[in-house]
């Protein structure tokens, strides 16, 4: 089995600059144009390897980003330095926040603090990147195996609100080096489930901000099409690659991705 990493997924080395303010103005990719785009209110529930570049990519789009992880806001200084976000404690993340992004490994997400999303906006759209690695990191959930739960329907109901799963399979250092304007024959697409059809269509249109399509992978019940060693997992394509591997996809858990 390819090993992937980069997303939310056992820690691999950064990628980039570390001191860089604004990700790379990669084949014409506009951020000028991009600020055009309203700007929201974000908090970022995790600042690991997605958690970091998400962080960097919409401070330079100019949206005004909290985030926190689960070792305080004094450990953020060097993000919040580099980016202009705002490190908080980690239940003060969503406070008045339109997107608030969930990522951190899957055996932390019954210890992420209750009323997680207190004080959020009333149409707060909740993003997991979350992904299950029984063997290497989260060990066995029962939910998971024993009740069939899609990853991220497990994660919606430790947090108790409805999630879009988004950048579960994403390079964490493609988010910084390869967004492209719409309609570049090499813009990248990203799968995007969900059931909240009004929550799934604002993280869309974050993603087409942040220079990626998307393609709507159904509701959170269909997201195994988009869980770790399926298809679509990782690649590096267009909306008919993405759109093509999804379809592929198998519904049975491979055994490497059992506890």
């Amino acid at each position: 089995m390819k090993t992937r990493r980069g997303r939310n997924s056992p820690p691999g080395p950064r990628v980039g600059d570390p001191h860089r303010r604004e990700p790379p103005d990669v084949a014409g990719h506009d951020l000028r144009k991009a600020r055009r785009v309203s700007i929201m209110k974000i908090g970022i529930i995790g600042a690991g390897n997605i958690g970091g570049n998400l962080t960097r990519r919409l401070t330079a789009l100019g949206h005004d980003v909290s985030v926190a992880n689960s070792r305080g806001p004094h450990t953020l200084t060097a993000l919040a330095e580099e980016t202009g976000a705002t490190p908080v404690p980690a239940g003060e993340a969503a406070r008045g926040a339109e997107i608030v992004v969930v990522t951190v490994p899957l055996k932390a997400v019954p210890d992420l603090p209750s009323g997680l999303l207190d004080g959020a906006a009333d149409d707060v759209a909740v993003i997991d990147t979350g992904n299950y690695y029984p063997r290497e990191r989260d060990g066995r959930i029962a939910g998971i195996e024993d009740e069939g739960l899609t990853e991220s329907r497990w994660t919606e109901r430790q947090i108790g609100h409805p999630v879009v799963k988004a950048f579960n399979g994403t390079y964490a250092q493609d988010i910084l080096e390869r967004p492209r304007p719409a309609g570049d024959p090499d813009r990248m697409a990203l799968p995007v489930a969900g059931d909240d059809e009004a929550a799934k269509a604002k993280v869309r249109a974050l993603i087409d901000e942040l220079g990626f399509d998307t393609v709507d992978a159904g509701g959170i019940d269909d997201s195994w099409r988009q869980q770790p060693d399926t298809p679509v997992y990782g690649l590096r394509e267009g909306v008919e690659g993405v759109t093509k591997a999804l379809a592929e996809a198998s519904p049975e858990r491979p055994a490497a991705f059992r506890g």
